[in-house]
């Protein structure tokens, strides 16, 4: 068959129009395959993937909103991923290699909404060798998106559904560091301007503590000029530590509020209208986020869930955590989103107005580094006349490590009794000379001169510490009605009853003796406990070994006899003794048996005691 001109150009056109179809075809499905970046597992498209992607669109649309976050080239307000995805300083993203804000599609990313992140064998080895540089997994921080989706933790529907004065004060948000990674600050800064409403956010204080790592410097400064937000930074030239160096923050800022924060943070959605909102009830309430745990090897987001815990201070001043009193718990009659009063607060976290917190006495600026600055707060503020309250409706993500990866500057013993020290002299009155008798060797701490903290004390008119305990903490193990207080010793053996530094559920121990009180201090309670601090001996089975339990004031198996003629300790609700005779140094019940060597407890009282017990009746 013969083909004309004309159906040789209509052949042509027929090709021409398929190979423009067949281009379509390929840019189209180019298109869907980057638009699936990121995931590469037999879930991609599927429901559950899905089911995630919805989940998150409200906390997504909420980041997206407001551009919060432009570069100085771009004039018109522009949508904050855009801006992200194409960074100023191609450099600064090659070099440190952290992946940035992608599109909903994203959120099946490393860590996204908060999961677990799951390395490799090789990433394992190579996270192990970078441990020891921050005390968490590096290698597992630089995976996850420096925007990355959070859960939402707080009480619902309550929390969400609840509107706040339009009047808020303004905050400055203060971050100190040394020697931080750059994925845990950097993630800091984008989680609080991301999840914070602009109208109440003044700015972003920085405070280098004399940091030596090289992204600290020229790279940090880069990133701070490309956001183009209020981010200001006060490098330190030497090392202050965390005290001296908030001082330095607070003073550059000039927001109505002041909030510190850690620079491993990751604010959670709507966390920081709750904290400006009992401000603003209240100038002088310092109000604390619920702070849900940053999983320092997965960096799972694992909520502080269940009823919110309080604070309180152990004897010798450390911070803890325990269980919501029932007076608070009868305020709050049910509802768990309302804010609790908290007889002391950890510190990292905590919001507090820029004025109240001058005029209440900032920080004891002669303390050192870091430790009791927020006991010693935490007093001063209850005593002097303001409060602190938990806030339920307020979540921060916090990184906790088991230890710092920074050296402490004279050393760490050092400073801690130094700073409690101080504390002590200043707010504990005369209970400080229970505090000498539980930590004999604090005696010795040089703690400088403290009489403008004194003189501050005086001009508040603040309160006794018995008042506190009294009015704020009743439940404080500080209020002690006893019998004995000192070392629990066996003499055959020499060794004395021990916690071990032990907790919940844990079985106490023996030790040689050493009189430095610590993990030997017990008092033998008119209650009939055995108690160190929160915690009391306590036994529920015959022939078993005694454990650690927190005290609860209900006698059963914590209720214990003491017979100074046999020097025994029977336990009552088994009838049996305390006995020293168990394997690898534990502590036994065993059937009371006067005679036996194992069943001797010395608890002689010394004429100090005599003295320290008067001075506290």
């Amino acid at each position: 068959m013969r083909l004309t001109r004309r159906s040789l150009a209509n052949c042509r056109v027929i090709l021409l129009t398929s190979l423009v179809w067949v281009l379509i075809d390929l840019l189209v499905l180019a298109f869907v395959a980057s638009s699936r970046e990121g995931c590469t597992g037999p879930e991609c498209g599927s429901a559950e993937a899905k089911e995630i992607k919805n989940a998150v669109q409200s906390d997504e649309q909420s980041q997206r909103e407001v551009p919060q976050l432009k570069l100085e080239k771009h004039e018109k307000s522009q949508d904050l991923q855009h801006v992200i995805e194409k960074p100023e300083s191609p450099t600064i993203k090659g070099m440190l290699g952290l992946p940035y804000w992608r599109d909903v599609s994203g959120v099946e990313g490393p860590g996204e909404l908060g999961k677990a992140v799951v390395l490799s064998d090789e990433e394992k080895e190579v996270a192990k060798t970078k441990q020891k540089e921050n005390q968490f997994n590096l290698v597992v921080c630089e995976k996850i998106h420096i925007n990355r989706t959070l859960p939402d933790f707080r009480p619902q529907p309550t929390c969400g559904e609840r509107d706040y004065a339009a009047d808020l004060p303004d905050a400055s948000i203060v971050f100190v560091f040394h020697e931080e990674a750059w994925c845990t600050l950097i993630r800091s800064i984008y989680s609080v301007i991301n999840r914070s409403p602009p109208q109440y956010l003044r700015e972003i204080v920085l405070v280098d503590d004399a940091s030596t790592k090289e992204h600290l410097k020229q790279p940090l400064d880069k990133f701070i000029q490309d956001t183009n937000f209020k981010i200001k930074i006060v490098r330190l030239s030497e090392r202050q530590g965390l005290i001296k160096a908030r001082l330095a923050g607070a003073a550059a800022a000039t927001g109505k509020v002041l909030v510190f924060l850690d620079s491993h943070i990751e604010a959670s959605r709507g966390w920081l209208e709750p904290l400006l909102h009992e401000i603003h009830q209240d100038r002088t309430r310092v109000p604390v986020p619920v702070i849900d745990n940053i999983n320092l090897e997965d960096f799972k987001l694992v909520p502080n869930s269940g009823e919110v815990q309080v604070g309180g201070f152990t004897w010798s001043l450390t911070f803890y955590w325990f269980r919501l009193p029932e007076s608070e718990r009868k305020r709050i009659n049910g509802d768990h989103s309302l804010p609790v009063k908290s007889p002391a607060m950890a510190g990292g976290l905590f919001a507090i107005e820029r004025d109240y917190f001058y005029e209440v006495g900032s920080y004891d600026d002669q303390m050192e580094i870091w430790g009791g600055e927020n006991v010693e707060m935490s007093l001063r503020i209850w005593q002097c006349g303001g409060s602190i309250w938990e806030v339920p409706c307020s979540h921060v993500g916090h990184v906790f490590r088991k230890q710092s990866p920074y050296s402490w500057p004279g050393g760490v013993s050092k400073i801690l009794s130094k700073n409690n020290r101080r504390l002590a002299e200043v707010w504990l009155d005369e209970f400080k000379h229970f505090w000498f008798f539980v930590n004999p060797s604090v005696k010795k701490a040089e703690f400088g001169d403290v009489s403008s903290r004194l003189q501050l004390k005086k001009d508040l008119q603040c309160k006794s510490f018995r008042w506190y305990l009294k009015n704020v903490w009743p439940e404080s193990s500080y209020n002690l009605e006893v019998y004995f207080l000192g070392q629990i010793k066996n003499p055959v053996t020499n060794n004395c009853v021990d916690t071990m530094g032990r907790k919940d559920n844990e079985k106490a121990g023996l030790i040689g003796c050493h009189g430095a009180g610590g993990h030997q201090a017990f008092a033998f309670t008119k209650a009939n406990e055995l108690r160190s601090d929160d915690y009391c001996l306590d036994a529920s089975k015959r022939d078993d070994a005694v454990i650690l339990y927190r005290c609860h004031s209900q006698g059963g198996n914590q209720f214990w006899l003491y017979d100074k003629a046999t020097m025994s300790m029977r336990h009552r609700s088994t009838s049996q003794c305390l006995d020293a005779s168990g394997k690898d140094k534990e502590l036994v019940l065993r059937d009371c048996d006067a005679s036996s060597p194992h069943q001797k407890w010395e608890m002689s009282d010394a004429a100090e005691l005599e003295f320290l017990l008067k001075k506290l009746s």
